[in-house]
């Protein structure tokens, strides 16, 4: 997960955007755990397999970001309920391998992952962050999410109590009638 929110330039070639194929879980699972190795990009202590991550996200709305052939990070949504009032509501997961922070990745990911979303008709696209990761509450904001507010020792951590910010992004596009 990127620490830092500054802006590199690409010298390499431009940042590719194309769908999530599972045959790349190896490298997506890859970034998915050096985010958890940091313990301020999510609660989880381990990827799972990609059976369980394929059950537990979207099948639409999965992106990966290559870089000169490399997978340079990936988003995907997740649904927050079964109950068909909220269909259009969806969580958002967006990692970035740390090779490769600070080059606008995560923005392109997110502008795309927003646009995919509002294609199949999600209204609403939302986040839990830990306060600690700028970074990434950062990234959200860039891209039109605001702050809802701070969900005080909402899990434990090591056995530590740890706050989420809870963010949401309201679509001008999906869920407008």
């Amino acid at each position: 997960m990127c620490e830092l929110f500054l802006i590199k330039s690409i010298a390499m070639s431009k940042v590719i955007i194309e769908d999530m194929m599972d045959e790349l879980w190896e490298s997506v699972q890859r970034i998915y755990n050096a985010g958890i190795a940091t313990k301020n990009a999510t609660f989880q202590t381990e990827a799972p397999e990609w059976e369980a991550w394929d059950q537990s996200h979207r099948k639409d709305c999965r992106l990966i970001a290559r870089i000169d052939n490399q997978i340079a990070g990936w988003a995907a949504l997740s649904n927050v309920s079964n109950r068909c009032v909220y269909a259009g509501v969806a969580e958002v997961s967006i990692y970035i391998d740390s090779d490769f922070c600070g080059m606008g990745v995560g923005d392109q990911l997110m502008k795309q992952l927003i646009t995919e979303s509002e294609k199949h008709g999600i209204w609403t696209l939302q986040a839990g962050i830990f306060p600690e990761n700028k970074a990434s509450i950062a990234l959200h904001l860039k891209n039109g999410f605001r702050i809802l507010g701070i969900r005080e020792k909402i899990g434990k951590m090591d056995n530590i109590w740890r706050d989420t910010a809870m963010l949401e992004r309201r679509s001008k596009v999906a869920g407008i009638e």
